[in-house]
């Protein structure tokens, strides 16, 4: 699961772990002890997205892997 921390410091429980919690719109929350992981800045195959360079259009790599379009007769 994942959050964003607003411009204000806000965050938003997601729905699965407030279910999970029993945490109801108006309940009172104390903190105590609180564990989150900062994710990376991006993601690791967004970085590599892209890069790989083939010389053919998806269309010429797809028509290589699946062979020709069978006509389809109306």
């Amino acid at each position: 699961m994942k959050a964003v921390v607003s411009e204000r410091g806000q965050v938003t429980i997601p729905k699965k772990l407030r279910d999970r919690l029993g945490i109801a719109p108006g309940e009172v929350l104390d903190f105590g002890r609180l564990i989150a992981t900062k994710r990376p800045a991006t993601d690791p195959v967004d970085r590599v997205y892209g890069i790989l360079r083939l010389g053919q259009s998806t269309d010429e790599i797809m028509r290589d892997l699946r062979g020709p379009v069978d006509a389809v007769d109306s």
